[in-house]
């Protein structure tokens, strides 16, 4: 027998006939509902890529996959900023949910392949919440209380004395307020000891050092029953049999994996079919809910869990987590534009570890592109489809598959290749795409180093002696190419169109199957050159670039704001002087009788006796609002009647003219100012 690499379309080990015969296994993945934010940021972008990544990975191999993502729209945050911005709070989210740059506009940019998309206000999962919600309480899972704790209002969650940090919500930092009101609870104690052995004993929470945290920031302490209905304001799902209260959002909002496969509901039928999920994938900061709440709110239903919950680590910029009320989220729309989408997909998915926190830099993005595409993929797939088109006129000879004495560097590199499908689907099995894209990766550095090992050129001197050898050697470097290609589509789609263009492989040449088949790519399919599948980036010019950009879409988001022309009058200062500006604390806040316009405020001015001060400020702020806050009076002005009261001083505040609306802010000052301190 000859001594000879591969004679034709050979498997790489032992053909797997079961793969061709085994029943289509469905796959079932969701990211986390998002919550409507002004503006979306790359660290949304990372886990809705991560989870798209998998999805198309399970497509490729053969799954049934069902993939759901969507957004969280009930609140009392959601309700604040629409009444910030004067329109209703369906207005509100449906601009941010469906209008430009919305959640629905990013995922196409990004090019998600989502098969379905919830949204917590559809009218479906809005009834089947109501039924949920009665099914726990009929099943005594659910009773009515009074709830009294602390408050975080940005993240719509309740927390005791012992988990803040410095006084402040544990998750965002921010302060919390103390809240009171009636309320239902959920029996989240009755099942602590099922959600300890849940957590300990089963693979349910990944990674395992989650599990750690979970047991004990949460269940070693105690679990306490969950609050799940506010009173305090209305944009909710209503409790359809106690009027007045309105689902907590966790309620709402993690049943969605449930309700938009069609339980409790006749929208969708999928529900026997897909359920429980086989991953959700979620941001760390909430693994708490997804593995804590909502198993236990299945178990009181008496459905069965989902399979896995992976909480995935931050994206992390000067080494805080990414937000837009810290002022530092980098803007996914500005990176696609400049570096493309497939390699912003690639950079976020090839450069963190999936389970941990990672640090984002413009000059990481850069050096990855340019390492990684441009030098790495980008030169395998260039020089050697320039090869074939300048050695053969773009068509390889019959025959290039085989090569009767194969050098060392010919069997390595295809050995690698033979092994590369096996331990990249072992990675991604492990939820580690980037240890699946650094095996890819290191197949490609191989090819690179075995066009060095061959030097075709060398070869193409005497094309009748060494002619059939080099056909053979750029074969295989078109084989190594597309087995990688087909590995680097769920992450690089468009991408790996071009790639394969470009190499001639045809849709049999695609495919999961083929992937582990050397030879699939027939001998004689035509290449084409194509444009550069990833030009290399100038990093100071792109920083720079970048840098304008930001700038000018900061610009851009500003509203259209008229200031009130400033008065040439001028005023000496002993004048000025005379005015006695004070830090004045709201004692208590409420609406003048018969009047639209005026607040009565009652004011601590360090003096000891409460101070009145009336306001024309109703139309921006409601009175509850005002209560605690620490505001700047001018004290010393002679008293007013007004409507009946007493003024005695005047609140400074700030208007100006926004799209045609006169806007007023009051003037505030950190609380940390003690009343009566003189402003100068």
């Amino acid at each position: 027998m000859r001594n000879c690499v591969n004679p034709g379309p050979l498997p790489f080990g032992a053909a797997d006939k079961k793969e061709k015969t085994m029943e289509k296994k469905k796959f079932y993945i969701t990211t986390p509902i998002y919550y409507p934010s002004d503006k979306l940021h790359i660290g949304h972008t990372y886990c809705t890529v991560a989870t798209d990544a998998m999805a198309r990975y399970k497509r490729l191999a053969g799954y049934d996959v069902m993939f759901l993502t969507g957004t969280d729209e009930h609140g009392q945050k959601i309700e604040q900023k629409a009444n910030e911005a004067g329109v209703s709070p369906k207005e509100f989210v449906d601009r941010i949910v469906e209008g430009p740059q919305g959640v629905k506009d990013l995922w196409k940019l990004m090019n998600i392949s989502n098969d379905r998309f919830i949204r917590t206000t559809d009218d479906y999962h809005v009834a089947a919440v109501q039924r949920i919600f009665k099914k726990m309480y009929d099943n005594g899972d659910i009773y009515k209380g009074a709830y009294k704790g602390k408050y975080c209002t940005p993240c719509e969650s309740f927390w005791t004395e012992s988990q803040l940090v410095d006084g402040c919500c544990p998750d965002c930092g921010r302060p919390v307020v103390d809240a009171e009101e009636e309320a239902y609870f959920f029996r989240l104690s009755k099942y602590a000891d099922r959600i300890r052995d849940l957590l300990e004993n089963t693979d349910f929470l990944q990674p395992r050092s989650r599990v750690n945290e979970m047991v004990k920031n949460f269940i070693d302490p105690g679990l306490e029953d969950l609050c799940v209905s506010r009173t305090s304001f209305t944009w909710g799902v209503p409790v359809d049999f106690d009027p007045g209260h309105v689902v907590y959002v966790w309620v709402d909002a993690l049943f969605n994996y449930a309700t938009a496969m069609g339980y409790l509901n006749d929208a969708y039928g999928d529900y026997d079919h897909y359920w429980p999920a086989d991953y959700h994938f979620v941001g760390k900061e909430i693994v708490r809910f997804h593995s804590i709440i909502w198993p236990a709110m299945l178990m009181s239903v008496g459905e069965p869990l989902p399979k896995h919950v992976f909480g995935h680590g931050w994206l992390l910029l000067d080494g805080g987590k990414m937000s837009k009320s810290k002022g530092n989220v980098v803007d996914p729309y500005i990176l696609a534009e400049k570096f493309g989408v497939d390699a912003l997909r690639f950079f976020l998915m090839r450069t963190f570890p999936f389970g941990s926190d990672g640090n984002f830099s413009n000059e990481l993005l850069i050096q990855t592109i340019n390492t990684d595409l441009a030098n790495d993929l980008g030169n395998l797939v260039s020089r050697t489809t320039a090869m074939v088109g300048k050695y053969f006129g773009g068509q390889l000879p019959e025959g290039c598959r085989t090569w009767d004495a194969p050098e060392n560097f010919d069997t390595d590199l295809i050995a690698m290749v033979s092994a590369l499908r096996d331990t990249y689907e072992t990675q991604m099995e492990a939820c580690a795409p980037h240890n699946a894209l650094a095996e890819v990766f290191k197949v490609i550095q191989r090819a690179n180093k075995y066009i060095d090992e061959t030097a075709p050129w060398a070869l193409a001197k005497d094309m009748e002696a060494n002619g059939k050898r080099l056909a053979h050697v750029l074969y295989n470097l078109l084989e190594a190419t597309r087995v990688c290609g087909i590995l680097l589509i769920p992450f690089m789609p468009e991408s790996m169109e071009k790639l394969f263009r470009q190499i001639g492989a045809g849709a049999e040449a695609q495919t999961w199957d083929s992937a582990k088949v050397w030879g699939t790519l027939p001998e004689t399919t035509a290449v084409v050159k194509g444009e550069n599948l990833f030009p290399r980036i100038d990093m100071d010019k792109a920083l720079e670039e970048l840098e304008a950009a930001a700038e000018a879409a900061k610009k851009a988001a500003l509203p259209a704001i008229e200031l009130e022309p400033q008065l040439t009058e001028k005023v000496d200062f002993d004048t000025f002087c005379k005015s006695d500006f004070r830090a004045v604390k709201v004692k208590a806040c409420e609406n003048v009788k018969k009047s639209e316009k005026l607040l009565r405020f009652t004011l601590d001015d360090g003096t000891g006796t409460d101070r009145q001060i009336l306001s024309g400020i109703a139309k921006w702020y409601k009175p509850e609002d005002l209560v605690g806050k620490t505001l700047v009076a001018i004290v010393n002005l002679p008293p007013r009647k007004m409507m009946g009261h007493e003024s005695n001083g005047m609140l400074i505040s700030a208007v100006h003219t926004e799209k045609g609306e006169e806007k007023l802010n009051l003037i505030m000052v950190d609380d940390c100012i003690p009343a009566g301190a003189k402003l100068c």
